[in-house]
């Protein structure tokens, strides 16, 4: 919708803008306007109020950066779970970059673990890269905790991780796991099941992170490789 475009337009930051040019180098910044996250999050509450939402995301492609990452956070905000299962399939193989990648995150799927991890093992088995980061990050935020089963993390261990944002995405997921599933997690490291650069990128994240316990930082940093 072009009006929506405009007003993206009206809402950019050029510091913002610049600022974006060192964090995707591979992209072209002529697709950027640079619209601060908490600016289009209000923009995809205001639009899911005034009912402009649903027009907004059934056109695709977008051709901007900041239109992606406004449709995404409409879909965050959707409370309907079918339809934003629907609509993640429809945007997920447009998503070309780690941002708009960890920026969807459905509220609605708090609720419905039971039935989502049908659908995370799906996207997980994608060939598209940003469509399996997705699944590990959705892995990630719902199955650490009271649903975590240890054939999760199983398959996040052997995630190739050729490709930079997937290495990046299954090392936060252990840095992660160090906190909400050490036991689990600690054998990972201890029996060096991940390749190197993934092992050592874990016990990086972990040692950066304020809750990840002292003692565990340390027995960490003396097994990187």
């Amino acid at each position: 919708m072009k009006e929506i475009t405009e007003r993206l337009k009206e809402l950019a930051d050029p510091k913002y803008k610049e600022f974006h040019k060192g964090l995707f180098k591979e992209m072209d910044t002529e697709h950027f306007f640079g619209v601060r996250t908490p600016v289009l999050r209000a923009l995809a509450k205001e639009l899911i109020k005034d009912g402009r939402a649903g027009k907004f995301i059934a056109e695709l492609p977008h051709e901007y950066y900041d239109e992606y990452q406004l449709h995404v956070m409409i879909l965050s905000e959707l409370k309907d779970y079918e339809t934003v299962i629907a609509e993640c399939d429809r945007v997920l193989p447009y998503v070309n970059n780690w941002a708009t990648c960890d920026q969807l995150r459905p509220k609605c799927f708090r609720k419905n673990r039971d039935r989502l991890i049908g659908e995370v093992m799906r996207w997980y088995s994608s060939d598209e890269v940003f469509t399996k980061r997705f699944a590990i990050g959705m892995l990630l935020g719902h199955y650490l905790g009271e649903d975590f089963k240890p054939e999760y993390m199983e398959l996040v261990s052997k995630t190739p991780t050729e490709e930079y944002y997937l290495h990046m995405m299954v090392a936060w997921y252990f840095a992660e796991a160090f906190v909400k599933q050490p036991e689990a997690a600690l054998p990972y490291i201890e029996q060096q099941k991940l390749d190197k650069k993934t092992h050592n990128k874990a016990i990086q994240k972990a040692c950066e992170s304020f809750r990840v316990p002292d003692d565990t930082k340390e027995y960490l940093r003396k097994m990187r490789r």
